[in-house]
């Protein structure tokens, strides 16, 4: 049964006030913080805000990626990233479930102007505080000679230990055996001699990542690997909130990039590891290509997500539901 024509015409008032807050709010932002404020794609609604600790040479920065779903802000969130070569461990847990609190606190109203203030008192405070000072240094073997990388933003990711990152949410007195989840690997792709594998693994805890990824590090190819990207999305049922991280080994960028595909592809509790073995040409920009290729490879190949056949057929059956309902309607 067809919606009565009153209602059609509420529902799209109330879509057309959503779009309007968006642009305000939108609007506002760019013209609070200026350069500071970026558009990383307008069709899509991803944005970037540049956050400091407002001193005159700021110690402490921290990029916050926004995707604006059509529902916000009455009836979804911002999807977000924190980008921070410093961010890690129990200090990217504090800090998002921080911001969820925001959002819950104010349902259904413009939250973005509080999200990035509440950073900024963040960092205020680390400056404030004894904290050392990032170590910030560049790692990867190729740097973009545009500068023009919208996850770059003038910080570089630190080379650490990818396991030793993930003790700071696996405290010791946390550890219990699980079971080690099965890895699964893609096939992988070359290009110039640079060689990118995907592997992959389910995973609900914090610490069956860190025992995917002590597994993998057993693999001596895969240890030698020049980088070992990763990123992985576990959903928690009773915040409903995402347990999220990612880590760039090294390859400038590539982890939030990584991160950022399995959002957009809505995964959950899967970890992706990319190995990269540089065979010492320089591949610019395709490098990330290539990431993000091998991983959304396996997640298809494993059914985490449907592949680019699948979705078309899904897509052409809706479209012909919505025809015969339609026809059927008008009789």
């Amino acid at each position: 049964m067809p919606f009565p024509c009153s209602r059609r015409v509420r529902m799209a008032a109330g879509d057309a006030e959503v779009a309007q807050q968006q642009i305000d709010e939108i609007e506002a932002l760019s013209s609070i913080y200026g350069e500071d404020w970026c558009v990383v794609d307008e069709d899509e609604k991803i944005y970037c805000i540049k956050i400091n600790d407002c001193l005159d040479q700021p110690k402490w920065t921290l990029c916050l990626q926004v995707i604006l779903p059509p529902g916000y802000p009455t009836a979804e969130p911002p999807i977000y990233q924190l980008n921070a070569p410093w961010l890690r461990g129990q200090d990217y847990m504090e800090l998002a479930n921080s911001l969820e609190e925001i959002y819950i606190q104010n349902l259904g109203e413009s939250i973005l102007y509080l999200w990035v203030e509440k950073i900024r008192e963040v960092l205020i405070e680390k400056a404030q505080s004894s904290d050392p000072e990032p170590n910030i240094k560049k790692t990867s073997e190729e740097v973009d000679e545009d500068g023009g990388d919208d996850f770059d933003l003038d910080f570089q990711p630190i080379h650490e230990d990818p396991i030793k990152m993930l003790n700071y949410i696996t405290s010791e007195s946390q550890e219990v055996d699980e079971e080690l989840p099965p890895i699964h690997h893609g096939n992988p792709i070359t290009d110039r001699r640079s060689t990118f594998q995907a592997h992959l693994a389910p995973v609900v805890t914090p610490r069956q990542v860190k025992r995917v990824l002590e597994k993998l590090y057993e693999n001596k190819k895969i240890a030698s690997a020049t980088h070992n990207i990763h990123a992985y999305r576990i959903y928690c049922e009773d915040k409903q909130t995402f347990l999220q991280d990612c880590e760039d080994d090294g390859e400038t960028a590539a982890g939030g990039r990584l991160l950022h595909l399995m959002q957009i592809l809505n995964v959950h509790n899967v970890l992706v590891v990319v190995s990269r073995w540089y065979g010492g040409i320089l591949l610019g920009p395709d490098r990330f290509k290539h990431i993000n290729n091998c991983a959304r490879n396996v997640l298809v190949e494993y059914n985490y997500v449907p592949s680019v056949e699948e979705s078309s057929k899904q897509t052409g059956k809706n479209k012909k539901t919505r025809k015969d309902n339609k026809k059927r309607t008008e009789h």
